[in-house]
């Protein structure tokens, strides 16, 4: 997410998003930016989670995205995939 924004005269610039992460396999711990990540959203919390590839070990991981894990994601511009 870049660009700025006007606020009270105030301008700022933002930079790329990345979000932190962890490997639960090798343990590693990271910095993934959106396109390294996956959002689907389900009917149920059990079919809502996140992805990505550890750039580590190489393994998919794959783990459970609460509201609020949603909020963030996709504000951050993760892409999304949406099954009813």
């Amino acid at each position: 997410m870049s660009g700025t924004s006007g606020l009270s005269g105030l301008s700022a610039t933002v930079g790329p998003v990345t979000f932190k992460a962890a490997c639960p396999d090798c343990r590693a711990r990271f910095e993934l930016a959106a396109g390294a990540l996956r959002l689907a959203i389900g009917g149920t919390r059990r079919t809502t989670f996140y992805s990505f590839t550890c750039p580590e070990c190489g393994r998919s991981v794959r783990k459970p995205a609460g509201d609020r894990i949603v909020e963030l994601l996709t504000g951050g511009g993760v892409s999304t995939l949406r099954s009813v």
